[in-house]
């Protein structure tokens, strides 16, 4: 497959996914918010959000003040912010555009759907009256863009570099969408778990679709210690770091060329601390600095990727 095309499909998946992952972000700190809490704790909420997004100062250059309405804003559809869910939408739709030969027709209807329907909701005042619904949208269009893919795409070199895409994202996202509740400064063990705390962790689990996952394998009480062993450790979690990593180290295999060996042994590695790592462990070490050390490997690893397949880098 030429490096070009690989490049946009690659790109397709992941902005799709990125979009999808903001918005669940969001939807935590917006149920959150309506919990019993002081302005300083709101506002440390949504400032540890953008810091675990890497946007704190692209925001402060843009607003005067922080609120939640317009960390929504600059969020979801602020020009100026590149990673925002309507430039990731926009930039899906573009690369999928640029390969619309490699795509099934359902494929392309979709992601061109998606970005018409999203003109139109953002016409309406839905975001600013009920934000959960504007959501819950973002992430519905994402899994039929992934359902649709798997449908209907011959199973060849293209779906692999889109489902690498796809888990390279999820893996990243995951990491911030966990780590946001250390940022805050909240304790990492549930012994002395208060009922917001309780709350807020029963917020998340949902925003990465777990929490019925949660109370199958558990069946107990809520703690953030067993959450993180979920979304980390859990191969049978499909968003946990082992279930994305699985995915990565088996589609950069079926992708593999004469150049990629250090890249496989890279995600290789990766994927072996998780598979073989224990929460107890993570948990003394600091889970912050584990997820803080995944993402710059993550990083790292998409860095790789572009290097082998992908259309590289200006100089």
């Amino acid at each position: 497959m030429l490096s070009r095309t690989a490049d946009h499909l690659f790109w397709m998946a992941r902005y799709t996914e990125r979009a999808e992952n903001t918005a669940r972000m969001l939807d935590v700190n917006v149920q959150t918010s309506m919990l019993p809490q002081s302005v300083q704790e709101q506002t440390q909420g949504w400032r540890a959000l953008l810091g675990i997004s890497e946007l704190q100062y692209a925001f402060d250059q843009q607003y005067q003040s922080l609120e939640g309405r317009e960390v929504i804003d600059f969020m979801v559809r602020d020009p100026g912010n590149s990673s925002s869910i309507v430039a990731c939408l926009t930039q899906a739709r573009e690369n999928a555009r640029a390969v619309r030969g490699t795509l099934t027709t359902e494929v392309w209807e979709i992601q061109n759907q998606t970005w018409l329907d999203m003109q139109r909701r953002l016409q309406t005042d839905l975001l600013e009256t009920d934000p959960s619904k504007f959501f819950e949208w973002v992430k519905y269009r994402s899994h039929l863009s992934r359902g649709v893919t798997l449908g209907t795409m011959l199973r060849d070199e293209a779906v692999h570099f889109i489902r690498l895409g796809t888990f390279l994202e999820r893996a990243d996202n995951t990491a911030r969408i966990l780590d946001v509740k250390y940022h805050s400064g909240a304790p990492e063990s549930g012994e002395s778990m208060s009922q917001r705390d309780f709350y807020y962790w029963g917020a998340m689990l949902r925003s990465v679709s777990g929490f019925e996952i949660y109370r199958k394998v558990y069946r107990d009480v809520i703690t953030p210690a067993r959450i993180a062993e979920l979304l980390m450790l859990r191969p049978d979690m499909p968003r946990s770091l082992l279930a994305c990593m699985d995915e990565v180290v088996q589609n950069l295999h079926e992708v593999r060329n004469d150049v990629s060996a250090d890249t496989e042994r890279f995600a290789g590695r990766l994927r072996a601390e998780l598979q073989f790592g224990k929460i107890e462990d993570i948990l003394a070490e600091g889970l912050h600095d584990t997820l803080t050390r995944f993402l710059a490997d993550i990083y790292e690893l998409g860095n790789r990727v572009s290097r082998d397949f992908l259309v590289p880098l200006a100089a």
